[in-house]
């Protein structure tokens, strides 16, 4: 018997491999997307800073097996940190865990299509996105860099780094990037 969630996956493989296999036909352009849209109005309203923060994730995509392993990468590091910096029996951790990461992981590797609203991006895509939508990326104040990885470095767990790359300053656990700040305005 095949369930729900079964069918669903099928048909987002049976339309990727039908649609690999016609390459010639054309394809009808597709909507843009709501992220596309919001930074689209983001452009528009064009305020003297846009701040975007993003969880860094590679687990969204639509192939299981490669969002499965991502999701495991990540949780896996985010777990580990709850473990290193909180108690066991503390209750904020209880409500991290439970209410907030393990639902987040059942959704991403339980639901498919529209069920499925966990749909991370890695902040590299994020970039390219924000670019596409006519955003200018601007640099980080080195300063303002050097402090925070400072404080960091003396007020923290040693496996939590705070550092840069590419004009985005992310949040590390034992090497994993899993949050992203970064800042832009409209071109």
């Amino acid at each position: 018997m095949i369930s729900l969630c079964h069918f669903r996956l099928l048909t987002d493989e049976i339309e990727i491999s039908v649609a690999a296999a016609t390459p010639c036909r054309p394809r009808p352009s597709p909507s843009p997307s709501p992220r596309d849209q919001v930074l689209g109005n983001i452009r528009r309203m064009r305020p003297d800073v846009f701040i975007h923060g993003v969880v860094s994730g590679g687990y969204g995509t639509t192939y299981f097996p490669t969002r499965f392993r991502e999701a495991l990468f990540y949780y896996s590091a985010q777990f580990d940190l709850l473990d290193a910096t909180v108690p066991r029996d503390s209750p904020e951790r209880l409500l991290l865990e439970r209410d907030i990461f393990g639902r987040a992981a059942m959704n991403v590797v339980a639901c498919e299509g529209a069920d499925r609203v966990e749909r991370p991006e890695t902040y590299r895509q994020w970039q390219a996105r924000n670019q596409r939508a006519g955003l200018r990326q601007l640099p980080l104040e080195p300063a303002v860099v050097k402090v925070v990885m400072d404080k960091v470095k003396d007020n923290y767990h040693r496996d939590f780094v705070v550092d840069e790359d590419q004009g985005w300053l992310l949040h590390r656990w034992k090497g994993r990037v899993l949050y992203g700040l970064s800042t832009w305005v409209a071109c």
